[in-house]
C-alpha cells in the first residue's frame, strides 16, 4: 500500500514578549506547549521561556545560524508533519526579521500563523508606571532605531523624528548612544527625561533614569551596549492632573450623554 504523506501543520510564529515567561499570551503559550520543534534565538529569548514546552520538544537555538542554515531545518521539520514554532522576542512585527521568514514560507507554500506578543516598550511603560500618551502633553509614540548595519531610510532619520517631541522608544541603539543623544537634543530640551531599560523581563533587568543630555554618559557608566531600550518622553516627568475626555462629565458619546450641569454651561 502507498504510504500517506504526513499532514503539514502551519508554522506558528509566536511573540515571546520581552523575556518574562508570564508575559507570553495564552494563545502563544498553548502553541508552545503543543510544539514538537521550537526555533528560538537564545541571546534574545531566555531559556526560562522553554519551560512552557514539553520535555520531548526539540529546541533549536538559532543565535549562531544564518537564515540559510536554519530555514531548511524548519522546512524539513514541517514536511515531517511536526508542529513547528518560531519563538521570537517581543512582538514579531518589530525588528524581528519577520519579513524574511514570511517570504521564505510563502515561497515554499508553507502556511503560518502569527501570534502577537508584548513589546519591550510596553513593559518599559509598565515598569516606569507611566502613560506614554498624556493628555495635553504628548499623544504620539514613535518606535525607531538609529542607523547601524541596517540602513534607516533618510526620511526616518532620528533628528527628523525628534522634531515631533513625541514619546520616543529607541531600540537597537546603545552602541550609538552619543550620536543618538546629539540628534535628539536638536529638538528635545536637555532636561527631557530618559530611561535606559536593559533586558526588560529578564532576571537581570535594570532601569536607569536620567536626563537626555546624560544619555550617553549613563550608557557608558552602566556598560550596557546591547539589549537596551531607551524611552525618551516628557511623560516620564508628568506631574499635572491632565485627564482625557473619555470620562469627562462634559463629554458625551454613544454610551453616556453629557451631564445636565455640562449641558448648561
Amino acid at each position: 500500500m502507498p504510504t500517506t504523506a504526513p499532514e503539514v501543520m502551519p508554522v506558528q510564529i509566536i511573540g515571546a514578549g520581552p523575556g518574562d515567561p508570564e508575559l507570553i499570551t495564552i494563545r502563544g503559550q498553548k502553541h508552545l506547549a503543543a510544539a514538537d520543534v521550537v526555533f528560538y534565538t537564545g541571546s534574545l529569548v531566555p531559556e526560562q521561556m522553554l519551560q512552557h514546552c514539553r520535555p520531548s520538544a526539540e529546541c533549536i537555538d538559532t543565535r549562531s545560524h544564518t537564515l540559510e542554515n536554519w530555514l531548511p531545518l524548519l522546512q524539513e521539520r514541517v514536511q515531517q508533519g511536526k508542529r513547528v514554532v518560531r519563538l521570537q522576542d517581543g512582538d514579531p512585527c518589530l525588528y524581528g526579521a519577520l519579513h524574511e521568514l514570511m517570504a521564505f514560507l510563502l515561497k515554499q507554500q508553507i502556511a503560518f500563523e502569527i501570534v502577537p506578543g508584548v513589546s519591550a516598550f510596553q513593559l518599559a511603560a509598565a515598569r516606569l508606571q507611566v502613560e506614554l500618551t498624556v493628555p495635553q502633553l504628548v499623544q504620539s509614540i514613535i518606535l525607531t532605531r538609529v542607523q547601524g548595519r541596517t540602513d534607516v531610510p533618510g526620511n526616518e532619520d532620528l533628528a527628523s523624528l525628534a522634531a515631533h517631541r513625541a514619546s520616543l522608544c529607541l531600540y537597537l541603539s546603545a552602541r550609538h548612544a552619543s550620536d543618538a543623544q546629539a540628534k535628539l537634543l536638536a529638538h528635545y530640551p536637555p532636561d527631557t527625561p530618559v530611561a535606559l531599560c536593559y533586558r526588560l523581563g529578564w532576571p537581570d533587568e535594570q532601569i536607569h533614569l536620567g536626563r537626555l543630555d546624560s544619555m550617553a554618559a549613563i550608557t557608558r557608566e552602566t556598560g550596557h551596549d546591547r539589549t537596551v531600550l531607551y524611552v525618551v518622553s516628557p511623560a516620564l516627568a508628568a506631574q499635572s492632573e491632565a485627564r482625557s475626555q473619555l470620562y469627562s462629565p462634559g463629554h458625551s458619546h454613544l454610551f453616556r450623554p453629557a451631564s445636565p450641569q455640562a449641558r448648561c454651561r
